[in-house]
């Protein structure tokens, strides 16, 4: 034991003790300048914005820089995208990132999914619209065809093919509709209207297949409910042939002299 510590307290053991140190400090200082040098440590770039480009020209934009990439995702369709766009991208640009980085990005299908027709007769166009809509389907031309239901879906079209419940077409096409015109294809008598109040007026042409259309009031009339039909465009006597769906014109009075049946 005495031995030991005489060792542990001699010059040689010291100096041994010393240059075991001084070597394990110079290899840590050298450890870490190489893995700084190895990993860049510090030297960061800026990731690039690859987003709403053709990813065929990905390589384009990447030119001159040491980044990687590799597709993410391929499966998603957007109506307001072409085909093969990127769309998304990790990491996001902007960011600083070290050289070398892969860069992740989401490209939009070059094929799209197929779309199952929605059920649209008998809604209004408006409806119509926003149904296509939620379908990932766009509103095309509008036809339109003599019926009394005006702006109302008698059918749909795509590319002229007549299309129904259950086709499939793909998504992001522009479906056209087929609407009715308000007027059909139906001759009606015009009814005589003169001297009916205005609701009376409007109950005869509902029931011929017509609609009230311009509606005036003379100087006369103070209260509209006892105002009657004096004079009616076009008149039961006029060479005039009507639609179902088509107007007629309304003049009232409360002056009972100006109505002449």
């Amino acid at each position: 034991m005495s031995n030991l510590v005489l060792f542990l307290r001699s010059r040689s053991f010291l100096i041994q003790l010393l240059l075991s140190s001084l070597v394990a400090v110079l290899l840590l200082v050298a450890i870490y300048f190489w893995l700084d040098r190895f990993t860049k440590h510090g030297e960061t770039v800026v990731v690039p914005e690859l987003r709403n480009i053709p990813f065929l020209r990905i390589e384009n934009q990447l030119e001159g820089t040491l980044f990687n990439y590799e597709i993410a995702d391929s499966s998603v369709f957007l109506i307001d995208k072409p085909p093969g766009t990127i769309i998304d991208q990790d990491p996001a640009p902007g960011q600083l990132v070290k050289e070398g980085r892969t860069i992740y990005v989401t490209v939009t299908r070059k094929i799209p999914p197929q779309v199952k027709i929605p059920h649209l007769t008998d809604v209004s166009r408006r409806q119509a619209e926003a149904i296509l809509m939620s379908y990932g389907l766009r509103s095309g031309d509008v036809i339109y065809e003599a019926d009394v239901a005006k702006d109302v879906v008698l059918g749909l079209r795509f590319k002229g093919r007549e299309l129904g419940l259950g086709d499939e077409v793909p998504k992001g096409s522009s479906i056209d509709l087929v609407l009715g015109d308000g007027k059909g294809n139906t001759e009606t008598g015009i009814p005589v209207l003169i001297g009916l109040t205005l609701d009376e007026a409007r109950f005869v042409l509902e029931a011929s297949g017509l609609i009230a259309g311009e509606v005036e009031f003379d100087e006369s009339v103070r209260d509209t409910t006892l105002a009657r039909v004096f004079r009616q465009e076009p008149m039961p006597g006029d060479s005039v042939v009507l639609l179902q769906g088509e107007t007629v014109g309304l003049f009232l009075t409360q002056i009972k002299d100006k109505i002449k049946k």
